[in-house]
């Protein structure tokens, strides 16, 4: 363990094969969690930013979007104990039960709350595997950070430790929600993630990668969980990217699961190929960096034009065919790391 463009990238996996029906749509509207509302499925303001940019500066244009999540409370903790919680943000195949079922119960047992988000569903969207350019990235970090103000105004809740877990897509959330430039552009005053998960996370090469430089990331502790027989978003990528965040002062670990597919935490262990699916491929060297908002091309740290950028995806970046497989022993695995890492993060 070490202490925006679909052309280039598509992470997550399709509704068609994992994707649960989506949060319903009844949802209750709050503009806030101060009453203490126990579980259940509520919607809250949000904003559908375009680009990182977008997060940063607060003066640029950020449409009114409302987003909406399932708030899943313990039962086994007396109502006057302050909760520590978790903001749950799906791939790009939109909420799927397992979220519930078994990552919300988890984090139940152990005396922790779930807020499961749904990103897609009130904006419309039932998946963006074909087309990323549905959603727009940036819009689920909007989303995460608007769950974590509702969650800081619980009564029940401590807003001092709030986390937030990321799968596929949603790791690129949970990464980037460590940015300090991002949270001092779009966090809710005062408030920060207290540590963050990903879970077989998109992002860690391409363009949707932020480049790791001293100060650029916020010191509450990062965890990487992946399987090394991914083939939709690389675990060689996603390991390089943890020791270079950790190199720039970020604790971060990194657990591998020996054999785990990508969505290795789905109750469904039959092996799903998705050859038309895009993706990145594994080495691509393009990264972002918010230091001067510049692409650049990671092995020699030069600035890109806009051209050398298309060049490089077009070469080394894009790729197409993947394929999925739960696995209930990695999953438990996976539960474990992450429980032991949320269980340090949270004292």
């Amino acid at each position: 363990m070490y202490r925006n463009s679909r052309r280039f990238l598509t992470v997550g996996v399709y509704a068609t094969f994992f994707s649960a029906a989506t949060l319903a749509q009844n949802a209750t509207p709050l503009v806030d969690f101060r009453s203490g509302p126990g579980s259940g499925l509520y919607s809250f303001a949000s904003s559908t930013p375009t680009t990182v940019l977008d997060l940063i500066q607060p003066g640029r244009p950020r449409p009114a979007a409302t987003a909406q999540g399932e708030l899943v409370l313990p039962s086994n903790v007396p109502t006057d104990t302050k909760l520590p919680a978790v903001v749950l943000v799906h791939g790009s195949g939109g909420v799927y039960p397992e979220q519930v079922t078994y990552w919300a119960k988890l984090l139940n047992d152990q005396g922790i709350a779930a807020f499961v988000i749904d990103v897609f569903s009130p904006r419309g969207v039932k998946s963006t595997g074909e087309d990323q350019s549905q959603v727009p990235f940036v819009a689920d970090t909007a989303d995460a950070f608007a769950a974590l103000g509702m969650l800081a105004s619980h009564p029940r809740i401590d807003p001092k430790r709030i986390a937030v877990m990321g799968f596929s897509r949603g790791g690129i959330t949970a990464v980037r929600s460590g940015v300090l430039s991002i949270i001092t552009g779009s966090a809710p005053s005062g408030l920060r993630f207290a540590a963050h998960v990903a879970l077989y996370s998109g992002g860690c090469a391409g363009i949707l990668a932020v480049t790791p430089k001293p100060g650029a990331f916020s010191p509450e502790p990062m965890l990487f969980v992946h399987g090394d027989a991914d083939d939709y978003t690389y675990m060689s990528d996603c390991r390089s990217y943890a020791q270079r965040i950790a190199g720039a002062g970020t604790p971060t670990e990194f657990v591998v699961l020996p054999g785990a597919r990508h969505k290795f935490d789905v109750d469904n262990s039959r092996r799903i190929n998705l050859p038309f699916n895009t993706k990145t491929k594994e080495g691509c060297p393009l990264e972002y960096d918010l230091a001067d908002f510049k692409m650049r091309d990671r092995r020699s740290g030069e600035a890109l034009s806009q051209d050398k950028v298309k060049e490089i995806g077009r070469e080394l970046c894009t790729d197409k065919g993947a394929s999925v497989e739960g696995d209930s022993k990695a999953r438990e695995a996976a539960g474990k790391a992450v429980m032991a890492f949320l269980s340090k993060s949270f004292k």
